[in-house]
């Protein structure tokens, strides 16, 4: 961890408390680590942080939460979209994969989607925007770009090492 990882935990954390004072502590911070850094790990990486998570909080089963009206919007998306696997599982993990940038996205200023093509950024891009205006009545409008088109310092900024100013 670094610590503006270990700042978002507890700022998650904190959030957690106020909303659900009367959560165990050891709860709080579970569900904060387990929802801030599952999002962030490929598949293969998930095992070994479930473990680490048994180990610091062991016999410890906390329930993800999320916000039902948004799942179920989701969940039409998918529907009306004959995008429903056939295999339930699959599903359940791309609904989850789609809740997971929404909770994303609420902790972080910025968010990157990477993947192979065909991997299915897009469709979970695409999917959260829809639910996001068809449940919480959140106008969303995407705005892709090529980064290519454009020079690194445009992308991201750049900081003049003189003044220290920022500059978008």
């Amino acid at each position: 961890f670094k610590l503006r990882a270990l700042k978002s935990v507890l700022v998650m954390a904190g959030d957690l408390k106020r909303a659900a004072g009367d959560l165990p502590e050891d709860k709080v911070l579970m569900r904060a680590l387990r929802d801030m850094n599952m999002p962030k790990f490929v598949k293969q990486d998930v095992p070994l942080f479930q473990g680490l998570l048994n180990d610091l909080f062991p016999q410890l089963k906390v329930p993800r939460e999320g916000n039902p009206k948004l799942k179920e919007a989701i969940m039409k998306y998918f529907d009306d979209n004959q995008m429903h696997s056939k295999y339930e599982d699959i599903y359940q993990l791309q609904v989850d994969k789609v809740m997971q940038l929404y909770e994303t996205m609420l902790t972080r200023h910025s968010t990157m989607i990477v993947g192979p093509t065909g991997g299915g950024k897009s469709v979970v891009l695409n999917c959260l925007a829809e639910a996001q205006k068809t449940a919480l009545d959140l106008p969303t409008t995407l705005l892709p770009l090529n980064p290519k088109a454009i020079t690194t310092e445009e992308l991201y900024g750049v900081l003049d090492p003189q003044t220290r100013d920022w500059t978008d």
